[in-house]
């Protein structure tokens, strides 16, 4: 079957690569008659056909399946949602095709994930798309919680953050909305720091769907599930990120701020107006730990509430950035000494049990294959078994 060539220049440019960038990557070589970078213009422009071996290497490297590459016509860009990490009338974010493959991966779980509740008639979820940001952040942030039936002092009574955090998880997703946790593309050699994403939000009324960068600390999981959460109810579909310089990125940064943290409660830091650096560093440590929250976040807060000023907020910022780039290095180091968890563990604990108990069901019914099955959690057909296996009582959407 002949390939059409705007395929492979689709394939590349989508991969963000220049010509240069892709001959380097794909392995190519100049030789006596041509140069690399002549070589792929040779493919692209239709003059030589790849190989499929060439074909296959396209695939690994530019994130793409490799039945793409049989297409007639390059595919149009999908409708993915809303860049939230950019501000109105400023560039966008550096391109990263790693997190654009991310996207369209999720987007095609959850298409499956859709079709399977409207065959059941799963009712829509109540609140996506219900409110505007003309309600108050701290009025929608009771309404939440109410919905949610969320308890903050049951929240705080867990033993440690990943605790806290799977208490949250199961209160949204028993509200009728899919968590996921999703920071690579199946290793850790595509993993996405958080720099690039923190959250995804897909608010779509069968089944909206949050997903979070696990490549994040995960004392921040609970705060960027809240900030999703609060695009649902909004009912925006996109990408978020670290930056709260948009009007929608602060707002929502307000509800899920009022939801794990009151205002109120910051009365308690008013001494930090003058206090040192250290001293606000400590401050905040014990502050933030014994209620499950992040530094960062109660750093913001303080900023938000007037206790500190910017300067020192953005002393506090470098601080926690420095220390984080630092834990992560140690943590790689670690990871190459010591055998990481089991695998289903892990895959589990990024599926959550609403999707692995939908797709359970889905599979006893005859609804889904194991083929699907397989593209709904990110897994061989073959360890689908294996998976859902493990789920116990399990649980439903």
């Amino acid at each position: 079957m002949a390939l059409n060539p705007q395929i492979l220049t689709w394939a590349r440019e989508t991969a963000g690569l220049s010509v240069d960038e892709a001959a380097r990557a794909l392995g190519f070589k100049d030789s006596r008659d041509r140069t690399a970078v002549e070589r792929l213009q040779g493919m692209e422009s239709g003059k030589e056909e790849p190989s499929r071996t060439v074909l296959k290497t396209m695939a690994q490297k530019y994130h793409r399946s490799l039945l793409v590459f049989y297409l007639g016509e390059p595919p149009r860009k999908g409708d993915r949602g809303q860049d939230f990490r950019r501000a109105p009338g400023t560039s966008a974010p550096e391109y990263d095709p790693t997190l654009d493959a991310l996207i369209r991966d999720i987007r095609g779980r959850h298409s499956i994930v859709k079709d399977l509740l409207e065959q059941t008639d799963s009712k829509r979820v109540d609140y996506v798309a219900s409110v505007t940001t003309n309600v108050p952040p701290a009025e929608l942030a009771q309404r939440i919680t109410e919905r949610l039936g969320l308890s903050l002092a049951d929240f705080r009574q867990k033993a440690n953050v990943q605790s806290a955090f799977g208490y949250l998880r199961e209160k949204i997703e028993a509200s009728g909305t899919f968590v996921l946790l999703l920071g690579n593309l199946g290793s850790y050699h595509t993993n996405i720091p958080s720099g690039v994403f923190r959250g995804y939000a897909i608010a779509d009324p069968i089944a909206p769907l949050i997903v979070v960068n696990d490549q994040d600390a995960q004392v921040a999981w609970a705060f960027t599930s809240l900030h999703e959460l609060t695009h649902l109810w909004l009912g925006t579909t996109g990408v978020s990120g670290g930056n709260a310089d948009t009007q929608l990125e602060a707002y929502c940064n307000s509800v899920a701020g009022e939801i794990l943290l009151p205002d109120q409660e910051m009365n308690e830091l008013h001494f930090l107006r003058r206090a040192s650096l250290q001293v606000t560093i400590a401050a905040i440590a014990e502050f933030a730990n014994s209620r499950k929250i992040s530094r960062p976040m109660v750093a913001y807060k303080l900023l938000r509430v007037n206790v500190i000023t910017r300067a020192r907020w953005q002393e506090l910022d470098r601080y926690y950035g420095d220390e984080w780039t630092t834990a992560q290095a140690r943590e790689r180091i670690g990871d190459k000494d010591e055998g990481g968890p089991n695998y289903y563990v892990v895959k589990r604990h990024r599926l959550g049990r609403a999707l692995l108990g939908l797709v359970e069901a889905s599979l006893a019914e005859g609804f889904l294959t194991h083929t699907k099955a397989g593209q709904v959690l990110g897994v061989k057909p073959r360890n689908v078994d294996p998976l859902i296996s493990l789920l116990g009582a399990g649980g439903g959407h």
